[in-house]
């Protein structure tokens, strides 16, 4: 399968790097603690007069660079190309996108490796991606397409937990992920069927290096 994975709060701690800036910043601050959140918006869980505090954090030099990785996240993804399957990260950029976007692809070549960020897919519309599964923490991925072609597999956490469909953490994708495969295969809408390898996608884009060209000047991605 063509499997998409979200970024933030599925690889990499979104919740706890909030956390950690947040009080590091406002010593004195009321603070609600991710972990126990019952809404994906930050906002949601404080008065409106800390709002705009909230949204400056996210939009900070560095925050997106300092995010732990999620347990099981590095270990999760390169089983899923052993399986066959062709992963890339989906992950959508905040507004204000100066050093997110930057800062995103440095998280992913330190946690992950840098072969991961030949994988990555930066949009602010997830629903124009196709994808055999979408793998993301939001209750609702909305955008342009009403009906995208991916099926939405939510990486479970405490706000999306109580919500119907498929759920997953990095403990028990593998069989998750062969349910949706095979509904979709038995369905017909399986667009993408496993690899014998899965890791040679995101190098199909390179270029041969002439011999001499490699031998003067070596060679660039």
């Amino acid at each position: 399968m063509l499997v998409l994975v979200d970024q933030d709060q599925v690889l990499a701690d979104f919740g706890d790097g909030f956390d950690r800036l947040f009080s590091a910043t406002h010593p004195g601050a009321p603070l609600a603690p991710r972990s126990a959140a019952t809404s994906y918006w930050i906002e949601d869980s404080y008065p409106p007069d800390w709002h705009e505090r909230i949204r400056a954090i996210c939009t900070r030099e560095g925050f997106f660079r300092g995010l732990r990785p999620l347990p099981g996240a590095r270990e999760a993804l390169e089983g899923m190309l052993d399986a066959g399957h062709d992963v890339r990260i989906c992950t959508a950029p905040v507004r204000a996108y100066r050093h997110c976007v930057r800062e995103k692809y440095e998280w992913v070549e330190e946690h992950l490796g840098l072969h991961w960020t030949e994988r990555m897919v930066v949009t602010r519309d997830k629903t124009l991606v196709t994808g055999d599964v979408l793998v993301d923490d939001k209750p609702q991925v909305v955008g342009t397409l009403a009906t995208p072609t991916w099926t939405h597999v939510y990486y479970r956490t405490g706000y999306n937990e109580h919500l119907p469909g498929t759920h997953l953490d990095w403990s028990s994708w593998r069989p998750v992920l062969e349910a949706v495969e095979a509904e979709r295969a038995t369905g017909g809408t399986l667009l993408l069927p496993r690899s014998v390898d899965a890791r040679t996608p995101a190098d199909t884009h390179r270029r041969p290096v002439p011999v001499d060209a490699a031998a003067t000047t070596g060679s660039r991605a």
